[in-house]
């Protein structure tokens, strides 16, 4: 979405870090990797999915984010939706 980002994280195993570092730490990395200042608003919004069902519940809410936005027909015609490398894939990223 032009004015914000969906993120599916999933711990490998357990951390110390907590989610609020690792959001500074991704924010950085994408701000670094653009180029540009300020990208970021200073905090974010977290939600805990409990199930499967509420996985993909949520998933599908994302998904559909761009055709409700008007940006696209289908959700598959979004280029900036999917994993990371299949975005540099199709919008031509390294």
């Amino acid at each position: 979405m032009p004015d914000h980002v969906h993120l599916f994280a999933m711990p490998i195993r357990e951390r110390d870090q907590s989610l609020s570092c690792f959001m500074q730490a991704w924010k950085s990395c994408v701000t670094l990797r653009l180029g540009i200042g300020k990208v970021w608003q200073s905090e974010f919004f977290d939600h805990l999915l409990r199930s499967e069902e509420s996985a993909a519940e949520k998933w599908d809410y994302v998904r559909l984010n761009p055709v409700r936005a008007g940006l696209c027909q289908q959700p598959d015609d979004y280029a900036w939706s999917g994993a990371p490398g299949e975005i540099l894939r199709r919008t031509g990223g390294q």
